[in-house]
């Protein structure tokens, strides 16, 4: 017998290198540390259909990981002589290869052995393999055939799509699966023990399948046009028809090309050729792609249509996440691409990636909404991820923008009229250590018009390949169900029926909710680079420079703070110290050094000064609250616990929609003595008699560590007192929204050039507008029939607190321009 096992394992070892010869595999989840295996309990793992070449092909990379190997016996009388089995096995001849929908005897076995053991567990790792990921269903009928797809192939089948799709192989290993855990309530009845293994390991590759391949492609001109023979679309035609006296086949004629012009034509051919040049961009442009948290896309993707919702810093952010996806397994998303972006040569290639194209703005075409709307609604009902960018354009400055509301208002639109496949929106950091366009921002936030994307434009930007823009982190966030969400605004939205015209007045507050989770999410999954932690440090000195030994110890001390109380689990930080960050920096060409015999300097110099707010806006929202809490300590030896939380906590609604704060206004209070605490703690403040809080003493490194702090928001508060002293200067009911706006960017443009202000965002219109929105939601002001601003007593109580944080120069500067009294 042994002899027989030894010339067996011989045949087989030697047909696995003869189809290696030929296959190339792209592996996940294939480690001990990310299967989290018991190395105290025995490994079995599980294919679901019996295939000689799966089974090599386990073998191999079960080899190649280092794994438990899969040839090894269970101990399980009469059952597998190897640690892996079948779920399903093959009836019939060569030619016919059907599956038998029943468990095979090693499976059988593996259960009997688990009753008849209850003190023992066998770990089973369920493995998926692909060859191929989906087929291109457009044009090749060979690959539609050949391709691994929802179908069983029979063995001939196998034969030529190992031959087609070989060096095209995916193996996904997966989370294992306790036997004794699944059987234990069924210790008196195999049967169904039997049926449940069977169903829990059969639903789980089912959801992979779907995950990896995504739902079937349809063909595009069938998509095109079945999009005008929808009921939505064919009344719009009407409409339009009869609204501008054209004739119907001329609009039918227009509805058709503008769903031609918005559909996506995914192939699969391109995908992978995509995957090839973009593995040799990121090799050469990036030192590592690093991702973090994939195990929450796997999971949702298994069950529902995924939305995915990156920030938008680049334009690489498009590629980079379907890439990424990609190499893991998932299925590129449809991504929404600006219309900018269907250039010649560039857009039929970013179609074919799965970008579909829309217009910047269709409010006054109602035809082109229509046509998009059902578009988007094929894509969620079907069950297709898509990804989008809730921004709407880049940001310019670093800091995530205000989100806005058109694509998620479809989305929930077209759930709520058919919600029977569930959509979950996975939010998603995307953190550059050097962002590719980070020159071309510097020169719009200077005022330089924007350039339009164009082919030459392109050729322009292949010139930077010979550079070096660091790492690149991709942080995927928490899951939002949007069923989670509405059922949090409005209960009973279920039971409410819907058409594609139907707008419920609750929309937008649904709207306005699902736009924050999906803001605040993404700020929770911010990755902390040494980048990001040298530019806070750096930007919150007087000179913008630091004795090298001094910054690289409050970077330390910093890192520690954030250590000391995570903003959230999904953000990730730096590894190395504070020494190793400055080198990075110094090595990127970001930073300059000054040789100096008591200590080198290091120091932000030129149009880098600038740049470098970039990369502190990312992580600002970080230290926003403990940085409030130190700007209170600007021109105040000591202050009243209750006062700092009671200050701190008025600014806090203003802070949490400029910077999607993830704490709940409710939570404010308890958060803010939180980190009172851990300011206390870390040595930045001094509790004092009568619940007093202290800050150190002035000359001392504590002191120096508070000031630093506290510049790293004091700017985003000197903004809130401008808006305020304006409105106070000129009255209440004497100025609007609009000539307060124009009145604070004007007055902070000005301080910014009498104090050397670098950050570019100091006077961005935008922000005051959302601070003075902001005060009229909270009900601090409001406006009377003539659209003037009308405030209260509190106003002034409110101001004056807010002053605390200014320096005497800075209150200055703002008193000789709102002439307001001391």
């Amino acid at each position: 017998m042994r002899l027989y096992q030894g010339i067996r394992s011989l045949i087989l070892a030697l047909f696995r290198k003869i189809l290696f010869i030929w296959v190339r595999t792209d592996v996940s989840g294939n480690s001990v540390e990310a299967l989290a295996l018991d190395p105290d309990k025995p490994v079995c793992y599980v294919l679901q259909y019996s295939s000689l070449s799966s089974r090599l092909v386990l073998e191999q990379e079960v080899i190649r990981a280092g794994l438990p190997g899969a040839t090894e016996a269970l101990p399980v009388k009469n059952g597998p002589s190897h640690s892996f089995f079948f779920l399903y096995r093959r009836i019939g001849g060569f030619f016919r290869g059907r599956q038998a929908p029943a468990p095979t005897n090693e499976f059988r076995a593996l259960v009997h052995y688990g009753l008849e053991h209850p003190d023992q567990d066998v770990q089973i790792v369920p493995v998926s393999l692909f060859w191929g990921r989906s087929p291109d269903k457009e044009k090749s009928l060979v690959k539609l055939l050949l391709s691994d797809t929802w179908s069983i192939a029979g063995r001939l089948q196998k034969f030529l799509i190992i031959m087609v799709h070989g060096r095209n192989t995916y193996v996904q290993f997966n989370q294992p699966l306790s036997l004794k855990q699944v059987i234990d309530e069924y210790r008196h009845n195999e049967e169904r023990a039997n049926r449940k293994l069977a169903r829990i390991l059969r639903t789980h590759f089912r959801r992979v399948r779907q995950a990896v391949l995504g739902p079937d492609l349809s063909h595009r001109r069938t998509l095109v046009a079945g999009l005008v023979r929808t009921q939505a679309v064919k009344e719009a035609i009407r409409e339009t028809s009869a609204k501008d006296d054209i004739p119907p086949e001329k609009v039918r004629a227009k509805a058709y090309k503008y769903a031609d012009e918005i559909a996506a034509s995914m192939s699969i051919v391109t995908i992978r050729f995509l995957e090839v040049v973009l593995a040799w961009l990121w090799n050469r442009i990036y030192n590592g792609i690093a991702v973090n948290n994939i195990r929450v896309v796997k999971e949702v993707a298994q069950d529902n249509a995924v939305v995915y919702v990156p920030c938008h810093r680049s334009h690489i952010d498009y590629l980079l996440l379907s890439y990424v996806l990609y190499k893991n397994g998932l299925m590129p998303p449809h991504i929404a691409a600006g219309i900018n972006l269907n250039m010649p040569i560039v857009g039929p290639i970013l179609r074919r990636g799965g970008a579909f194209f829309m217009r910047r703005s269709f409010k006054d075409n109602p035809l082109y909404a229509t046509v998009f709307n059902e578009y988007m609604h094929v894509m969620f009902s079907r069950g297709y991820s898509v990804e989008y960018f809730v921004e709407g354009g880049r940001s310019r400055t670093g800091r995530m923008l205000q989100p806005r509301p058109g694509m998620l208002a479809m989305t929930v639109r077209s759930f709520l009229r058919d919600h029977r496949k569930p959509i979950v929106f996975v939010p998603v950091y995307i953190g550059y250590e050097k962002v590719m366009e980070g020159r071309s921002y510097l020169g719009e936030l200077r005022g330089k018009k924007k350039q339009k994307e164009s082919i030459f434009g392109l050729a322009k930007t292949v010139r930077k390949l010979s550079n070096s823009f660091g790492r690149v982190a991709v942080n995927f966030g928490e899951a939002i169900p949007l069923a989670e969400v509405l059922d949090d605004v409005h209960d009973s939205w279920r039971d409410e029926a819907y058409d594609s015209e139907y707008r419920p007045a609750w929309l937008n507050q649904a709207v306005s909710e699902l736009a924050f989770r999906v803001a605040s999410n993404i700020n929770a999954s911010v990755a902390v680079n040494p980048i990001g932690m040298t530019a806070t440090v750096l930007l919150g000195t007087e000179r913008l420079a630091m004795d090298e030994s001094q910054l690289i110890r409050l970077m330390d001390q910093y890192a520690a703070l954030l250590k000391a109380f995570p903003y959230a689990e999904t953000v990730t930080l730096p590894e190395g110290s504070g020494k190793d960050w400055v080198a990075y920096c110094e090595g990127m060409g970001l930073v300059t050094r000054q040789p100096q015999k008591l200590g080198d300097i290091i120091a932000l110099e030129g149009s880098n000064a600038i740049l470098m707010t970039y990369y502190r806006n990312n992580i600002q929202h970080l230290f926003a609250l403990p940085s409030l809490v130190a700007s209170l300590f600007e021109n105040k030896d000591s202050l009243a616990r209750d006062k700092i939380v009671f200050l701190a906590s008025v600014a806090y609604p203003y802070l949490q929609s400029e910077l999607f704060l993830k704490y709940q206004p409710e939570e404010a209070e308890t958060v803010i003595n939180q980190w009172i605490d851990v300011l206390i703690e870390q040595g930045l403040l001094i509790p004092l008699a009568d619940n007093r809080i202290g800050r150190p003493e002035e000359g001392t490194e504590p002191m120096l560590r508070l000031r630093v702090l506290s510049r790293f928001i004091i700017q985003t508060v000197e903004r809130y007192h401008i808006a305020l002293g304006i409105l106070r200067k000129y009255g209440s009911g004497k100025i609007s929204a609009t000539e307060l706006e124009e009145q604070s960017t004007l007055l902070a443009e000005r301080m910014s050039i009498l104090f050397g202000l670098n950050a570019p965002e100091f006077f961005d219109k935008s922000l005051f507008r959302n601070f003075i929105a902001n005060m009229q939601n909270n009900g601090v002001i409001t406006t009377d029939e003539d659209g003037l601003l009308c405030y209260g007593e509190g106003l002034d109580e409110v101001a004056d607190d807010a002053r605390l944080v200014l320096s005497v120069e800075k209150r200055q500067a703002i008193q000789q321009v709102t002439m307001m009294g001391a």
